[in-house]
Order: structure tokens, then sequence, then C-alpha cells
């Protein structure tokens, strides 16, 4: 990428088109304006190579060019002619600016023998792009002897970044197979390509002589041209007006408050700016491309003017509108690639990720290789991400991605820090708990069979352990942690959004819009013969019309319906499964089994309901997969949100039902002893443990969040690293020797590598999504959900990382402002978690129980609930009498259930009890109450919160009004040059 001194470089136009090789030969930089001088003065920065020689000062390689066949000997004349004019006129400017201005930059400058602009060399430098790796302030420095150029051009090509002459760089790889039928079609597909102004080259390749690769490089005038129709937002100048009138209007209390922050030790989980490079398009006012006004931009070499990445967006948009048949629809590469015509299209990793020499003596070699250092490794865990390199790598839609993932992950530490904070006020809590005591304590309380025939008589202090562990989540803090998840989670949307607003601002993307997308395939052989014209576009095209359309979204609704009611049959099975497994391990042969005989069953459900879950997570991406072509979108955007929304479906609901079913139903409809509800009138519903339900809940909760991040995170990394070495051990029984291997281009390296998911970014967007969905809905019942979120993501983070860099061929350089239907997704997670949240409380724990027995029935009664010691005697008022003598079992006595009914010897015995139904208006009024308290704090603080910085908003502002002077006065200045070279007089003000 083009590396700004502040600098406006000047390119000849002739008739708005692009410059000719041979007028680029004979320019030279242009003395920059007196008023852009003070920029300059602060940010004369300049690339050094990763060789440590500047670029800058390398020999002068100019070489003739040969004239294009359309040059004409006239044409050459005029413009010698007006190069030394040029020549003459920079000679006295760069006088005129050393006697004014000490600038290492000019005083290079002075001697044309030492400097020579980048984009005048004749041949290509392999350190041009690498230059920008490692930023240092320029110095004057002793030229080198000249080098042979072939010595560079054996290195460049075998590197395998750039075409046979070692000049020209691979934007793009295509892979086909000679035995492929489809050769009329690639042949009129690349000649068109060639039409438009790319340049190709085969080349076979080294392991499989039935693979050949087509080598793409996109020239600069084609470059221009697609530039400026894409609207490509490119550098001009840098910022540096706006950052002058901040530190003139500053107040000196904040000067001297970063000055003490300067004298304070350095973040340990910053990056070293000085291993990252000066990514300069962050820094400088970006204008759409224009050939027209090419003067007005700075380029300093026009080989790395455009980034990779935006060279690769540029062939992949000629790539996919260049046709290899005659007929509308007969275009893209998708449509190849689906055919067969092409195994693959991707653009080549800039390098290997790996070097022998230490990245801190040596430099990086290339950025793959920068990332990989500095944040694919594990050892970077704690460091923050490099998010402008991952953007210019890999573009700005999967640097959104990790940018909202490294969001997510530092807003869960406050979160993680909360919930462990509730779980250790329970632990350190546990035997002082008034409850746990009574359990504890109670020797004689003799608790109902809770099984049909071979459950016997359990003493209530048997589940003293349950009753602790319950404390640990279902404490004086719960409520508290409740309400603050709820507010968390709107914090950190509506923060996100700033920290979107300002990742868009700082990428570019204010403006930008997406393209109109082409229509999928199908869409197109299905509609075909109906047409109606394109509102954008003006074209015509094909048309679905609306009772087509709404027939089959019905369709798709009612298969959605039918999964999500599989999905409740596999609950059921699971649920069947815990009535029968109950009355085995109760009567089991091990004694450990049989006295934790619900702990067992409880257990054992978890981990069928979770194999149960991963076995139908595929049956539902291919269910997703039918549904989602049924409907035929239009466009892949509108397929891949509908696709999304169903996997979150159906995902969703699969991990959750069975945690709503233990939450709410569980032990709700069990009945009482002498007449329990029974399943198809033989099994007995179960009921909670005496300590309560909360903890099969938490159970539930950590099991499966811990088994399926382990699963995600061996299959993220697990799977790719499989699938690479089977493909490496099926080179090995082709016979290729381990030579190879070391000599392979880099093309043939990223062919052996995996590409990435079909579905993009959305089964990362996904699993993220179904965590914190976790972390919020039912944290109430499992504090420690954050805690398990935070560690899963930090290695997340690095995992993805990892995978991108190493195990994946680079993606596609895309571009979005925003995460998409995801954000939808995550707002409708909120306002769920606080309804679930506020039933959690209010019916699966025990908190309004005990808040009504402390405040109306226990000791403290008028007085105000004060400490522990309001709580005694509950357990005795929380379970109820009954007969033993009534099940016909042979036992005799009282045993105790929990339940607020009337006892055995009263006049209505078994009927409900006043405590009943005050517990049960509580519960209510604690569900509308909190609902509404928590909904009006998130309302109240999404509005207090801005979408976007007023600082950023000022600074936009500011800058749309100071992009306007400069590109007047960058217009005036070429106008006043053209009438100084033309021998005309000029004037200062507008011509």
């Amino acid at each position: 990428m083009v590396h700004h001194s502040g600098s406006i470089q000047s390119f000849k136009q002739q008739k708005g088109m692009n410059t000719s090789k041979s007028e680029t030969v004979r320019e030279h930089p242009l003395k920059p304006s007196r008023r852009s001088m003070p920029c300059l003065a602060q940010s004369q920065t300049h690339p050094q190579s990763l060789s440590k020689h500047s670029s800058f000062l390398q020999p002068n390689r100019v070489q003739p060019q040969p004239l294009s066949a359309g040059t004409s000997t006239a044409t050459v004349d005029v413009v010698s002619e007006r190069a030394k004019v040029m020549e003459t006129l920079e000679s006295n400017l760069l006088k005129l600016s050393t006697t004014e201005y000490s600038d290492p930059f000019l005083e290079i400058g002075k001697d044309k023998d030492t400097y020579t602009d980048d984009s005048e060399h004749g041949n290509y430098d392999v350190r041009t792009d690498q230059s920008l790796l490692i930023q240092n302030k320029l110095t004057r420095q002793k030229t080198e002897p000249r080098t042979k150029p072939s010595l560079k051009t054996d290195a460049m090509a075998s590197s395998g970044l750039f075409f046979k002459d070692g000049k020209k760089r691979i934007d793009y790889i295509l892979v086909y197979k000679k035995s492929s039928l489809q050769v009329e079609k690639r042949s009129t597909f690349e000649k068109n390509l060639r039409a438009e102004g790319l340049m190709l080259e085969r080349e076979p390749a080294v392991t499989n002589s039935d693979i050949m690769f087509v080598k793409i490089h996109c020239p600069w005038e084609t470059l221009c041209k697609y530039a400026e129709r894409m609207n490509i937002r490119m550098p001009f100048r840098k910022k540096c007006y706006y950052t002058d009138w901040r530190s003139k209007t500053m107040g000196s209390l904040q000067r001297n408050m970063r000055e003490l922050k300067s004298w304070l030790p350095r973040n340990p989980m910053k990056l070293d700016k000085e291993a990252l490079p000066d990514l300069e398009e962050t820094d400088c006012y970006t204008a759409p491309f224009s050939r027209a006004r090419i003067h007005h931009f700075t380029i300093n070499n026009k080989d790395s003017f455009f980034s990779n990445s935006t060279r690769s967006r540029i062939v992949h948009h000629m790539l996919q509108r260049t046709k290899y048949e005659d007929g509308k629809s007969k275009m893209g590469i998708n449509r190849l690639l689906n055919n067969g015509t092409y195994e693959a299209a991707f653009p080549p990793h800039e390098g290997s990720h790996k070097s022998r020499h230490p990245i801190k003596t040596h430099g990086a070699q290339n950025h793959r290789h920068l990332l990989y250092e500095r944040w694919a490794r594990w050892g970077m865990w704690y460091k923050y991400q490099p998010l402008d390199l991952i953007r210019r790598y890999f573009g700005e839609k999967i640097g959104l991605y990790f940018a909202w993932l490294g969001w997510y992950t530092g807003m869960l530490i406050p979160a993680a820090l909360v919930g462990l904070f509730v779980f250790l006020y329970g632990l350190f809590t546990m035997d002082s708990s008034q409850v746990s005591k009574e359990i504890c304590e109670a020797n004689e309380t003799i608790m109902c069979p809770m099984c049909e025939r071979n459950c016997t008589l359990q003493k209530l202090n048997e589940s003293c352990i349950y009753a602790k562990v319950t404390h640990l989540f279902d404490n004086g803090g719960t409520v508290f942690f409740a309400i603050f998840m709820a507010i968390w989670a709107t914090v950190f949307l509506e923060f996100w959004k700033r920290r979107r607003a300002v990742l868009t601002y700082d990428w570019d993307l204010i403006d930008w819009e997406d393209e109109e997308e082409e229509l999928r395939p199908q869409f197109e052989a299905k509609y075909s013969q109906v047409e109606r014209v394109n509102p954008i576009t003006g074209k015509p095209e094909p048309f679905q019309p609306f009772p087509d359309k709404l027939s089959r979204l019905m369709v798709s609704v009612s298969g959605i319906f039918f999964m999500i009611s599989l999905v409740l049959t596999a609950v059921f099975a699971v649920v069947v499964y815990r009535l029968v497994a109950m009355e085995q391990f109760a009567s089991f042969k091990w004694y450990f089994i049989k006295k934790y005989w619900q702990f067992a069953t409880s257990g054992t459900g978890v981990c069928i309901n979770f194999m149960i879950i991963m076995s139908l997570n595929v049956v539902y991406e291919k269910v997703a997969y039918l549904l989602t072509d049924l409907e035929h979108p239009r466009t892949e955007s509108e397929w891949e949100n509908s696709f999304a929304l169903k996997m979150f479906l159906f995902q969703f609901v699969n991990l959750n039902s069975s945690i709503f079913y233990i939450a709410f139903f569980l032990g709700r409809f069990a009945g009482r002893p002498g007449k329990y509800n029974k399943l198809f009138n033989r099994w007995r519903l179960e009921e909670c443990h005496p300590s309560g339900c909360l903890i099969d809940l938490c159970l539930q909760m950590g099991v499966i969040m811990v088994l399926k991040q382990m699963w995600n995170n061996f299959m993220e990394l697990g799977y790719p690293l499989l699938q690479n070495w089977w493909s490496r051990r099926k080179m090995k029984r082709r016979g290729q020797s381990m030579e190879h291997k070391i000599s392979l281009p880099q093309w043939e390296k990223d062919w052996n590598l995996q590409p990435m998911n079909l579905h993009g970014l959305m089964d990362e967007y996904l699993e993220m999504v179904l965590q914190f969905g976790f972390t919020t809905i039912f944290v109430a019942a499992f504090p420690l959900a954050p805690l398990l979120a935070l560690l899963n993501n930090i290695i997340e983070i690095r995992l993805d990382a990892y995978k991108f860099v190493t195990q994946w061929r680079r993606p596609m350089p895309a571009r979005a402002t925003d995460i998409g239907i995801w954000y939808g997704i995550l707002e409708g997670i909120g306002v769920l978690a606080v309804i679930t949240n506020a039933f959690v409380i209010a019916i699966t724990s025990d908190y309004i129980p005990r808040f009504v027995y402390a405040y109306k029935y226990g000791p403290c009664t008028d007085q105000g609930y004060r400490q522990e010691k309001c709580l005694k005697g509950y357990v005795n008022s929380s379970l109820s009498v009954f007969d033993l003598s009534e099940l016909g079992m042979g036992y005799s006595g009282y045993c105790r259930y929990r339940d607020y009914r009337a006892p055995p010897w009263s006049s209505t015995p078994y009927e409900f009890t006043l405590q009943f139904w005050h517990v049960l208006a509580a519960r209510l009024a604690f569900i509308i109450v909190f609902e509404h308290l928590v909904f009006g704090i998130k309302s109240f603080i999404a509005y207090l919160i801005p979408d976007m910085p007023k600082d950023l908003c000022d600074r936009m502002r500011r800058e749309k009004y100071l992009v306007q002077e400069m590109m007047y006065e960058a217009e005036l200045e070429h106008l006043q040059r053209e009438r100084k070279k033309n021998g005309k007089q000029y004037h200062h003000e507008w011509p």
C-alpha cells in the first residue's frame, strides 16, 4: 500500500486517459505546495525494506520501455518536450524549497542519482510491497552499488508471487483439470479476460500432472479503470489539519494528562508499534478514485498504490462479470466453478507464514508472516489484535468479524468477574447459610420415596452436599447478577455500534454502499421466462411472482416447524430415558451409583442429549440447505441471510430445548405422594431434588456448554489439520519426493490448503451468537457462564487466526459495514434473556419462597429482612407432611415432600395452603416488576448512548470541509502548473 509523505504526485493526462509507459519513465516527483508543508514536517516517515535498505535509496534502474503500437512519433516528441519542461520546473522548485525548509526527504531529492521514485523503475523490485512492513525515520545514507537485475528476477520467479518474468504480480489464481470437458467455455472466458485488460499465464502443477494453474495479473491501466468504476476510495493527503487544530484548542490540563500517561508503564496488551507496518490509509484523506483527477492522489509507487487485497477485489469483480458464452446470464466465475470448468479460484497468500530467522532481528518476510507472528501464535493470546493489518490482508468483512469477536471477548471480562464474585460469595457463605445448615442438620426428617418401586426412604441430611452446591449458584447475588447481565447485554450492543462507527470511519466505509449483486444462477434458470425492469440498474431481469414466492415461503416455514417438532420429540425421548433410568439406577448394584442415582440419571441424560444435539445439527444443516434452495432467493446475500436465520433457529432450539424443560417444567407437574402423575400410566414423572431443580439446570448448562466448545474448537483446528495432512500423504503415495515440498510455488501450496467454509463467516458468527445466548439467557442459574465464554473466546480468537493464516486459502477480501443479520439476532437474544432470567429467579430458584418466608412467616416478620437468622425454620416451612400408610408399601409414620400443602390431619388434607398462594403471587409480581424495571433501564441506557461518538461526528464534519478545501487547492495548483508549462500568465484566483 502507498506510504504517504504528504506530497501530491502529478500524473499527466491525455483526454482523461492513463499515463503511458513512455511518459511514466520521464516523470519526477513534484515539490509539495507551501500549504501542505506543515503537514509534511510532522509525517516524514518513509518505508524501509525488510533487508534494512531503503527502497528510496536504491540505484536508479530506469530502463527505456517499448512504445505501444498506438503511440506515434509525434506523440513521443511532444512527450519528451513536455518532460524537459517539467524537469526544469521541478529542479527550480527543489532548489527553492531546500532554502526555505530543512527536510530530509527534500535533501535526498537534491541528488538525482540518489533518489528515484519507485514508480519510475523499469524493473519491479521484489521488496516494493514488503517495504511497508517496518517503518523508521529515513536518514541520509550512502547509495549501494548497482546489482544485477537477473539475480532479483530469479528470486522473484521462485517465490511464487510473480509471473515468470519476475515483474508482474499475481493477483488471482484459477485452477482447472486438463481432463475437464469444458474447454470451450474456459478458452472463451480467458479470451474475454484478456480483452478486459488482464494478463494470464498458465503453469502446470508440480505434484499433479492433471492440474493446471492460471495466474492472473491486473496491469496499472486496468486497475485504474476498474477502481474508478467501483468507486474505490484512495488516499490523497495526510490527515494533519484536524490534529493541529485539536492540539491548539486542547487545554493545558489535557496536555499535562497526556504527558503523564507517557511516563506510565506501557500497556502489555498493546502490540509494539515498531513490529507493525504504518498502515497509512487510516491516516489519510481519501476520495473515490478518478483517472481524470489522478494528480490529486499521492502515488509514490504504482505497484503498491493499490494494496494486494484491493487488487484481488478488482480482479474478482472482473471475474464475476466476464462472459464465457453468448447469453444474458452466461457470465461469472461462480457459474464456471459450479459446472466444473474450474476447480478453484482464490487470491494467493503473500508467501510463507514461517521464517528461519527470528522476526525481532530480521523483520517479517511478508504480511502473512507478520500476521502469524503478531496475531496467530499462541504466545500472543493476551495481546490486542492488529485489526488494521487483518483488514488489509483479509478485507473489511473478515476484519469486522474479528473486531466484533475481540470486542465481545473484552466485554466479557467485567461480566466474568462479576459472575465469579457471585460464585465466590456463595462459596464463602456456603457453610453459614441457614438453609444449608437446616438441611445438613435434619437427621430425623424422613423424605418420601422419589420413585415407585426401588427407592427407599432417605433422610433429608443425605442431600447436604446438593444443598451446599445449590447455594453456590442460588444466593443473594443471583438477582443482582441477572439485572447486571441484562444491562451488560444492552451496553455491549450499544457500545459495539460506536466501535463499528469508528472502524467504518477509519476503514473508509462511511460512504460505501453495497454493489448491485448479480442474480443467483438458480434464480435466473427458474424465472427466466418472467422479467421486469430492475429499479436500480434499469435493465430487465428475471422476476419471481408474489404468489410463487408466498407459496414457497409457506412450505419453508412448515419445514421449520417440522424440524422444531423433531427437536421437541428428541427432548421427549430424553425425558422418557430419565424416567426409565431413574428406577434402574435406584436399584443398581454399585453402592455409589445407588446412593447418587439422581446425579447419575441427570449426568447420563445430559450426555445422551449432547450426542443427540450434535447428530441433529448435521441433519439441520442439510434441511436448511434444502429449504433455502426451495425459496429461490434472488441474490447470494439473500440466500446467506435466509440460511443463517434457519440455522440459528434450528440450533438454538436444539441446544436450549432441554434446558427450558429442566428450568420450567421439571417437577412442576409431578403431583404429590399418593397421587403422582404418570406418563402413559406407567412411568412416574420426575420431581426435583429436595434441594431444588437449580442444580439440575446448572449441570445441564455446564456440561453442554463445555462439551460443545471443546467439540467446536477441535473441529475448527483438527479437521483442517487432518485434511491437509491427508493431502500431503496422497502426494507421497504418488511417488513425489520431499524435495518437491520445499520447491513448491506459492500458488500450489495454497491449492493444497483447505478452502474457506462454503458459508463464509456464518459458522463463526453462529457459534459465537449461540454462546452469547448461553451467556445471557440462563445466566441467573449459572453465573460461571461468562467466565467459561471468556476462556473459550481467548482460545477461539487464536484458533480462528491460526486457521485463516495457516490452514485456509486466502479468502477473497470482501467489504462490509456491519455484521449483518447477526446484530438483530443478538438484540432478540438480549430481550429473551430478560424474560427467561425473570422466570428462572421467580420459578426455578428458591429466592422468592425464601423472600416470602422471611417477611411473612419467619421470625423477623414485620421487622424487615436483616440477616440469615430471619430464615430460621424455612426448610421445615417449605416441606409438607404425608402419611406413609396411604402408599400401601408397608411403611408407617410420616414423610416430608417439597410443596405447600395441608397435613393429612387437617380438615382439608393435601390442599394448597395460604403460603402457596402468597408465594405464587410474589412470583408473578416479581416477573412483572423485574421485566419492566430491566427493560426500562435497558431503554434508558440505549437512549443515553449515541450510536456514533460526538468526537467522531465533529471529525467527520470538519474533514469533509477540509477535503473540499484540499481538492480545490490541488486542482488550483495543477492548473497553475499547466499554465506555467504552457508559458501563460497565471493568477492565484480560480481560472
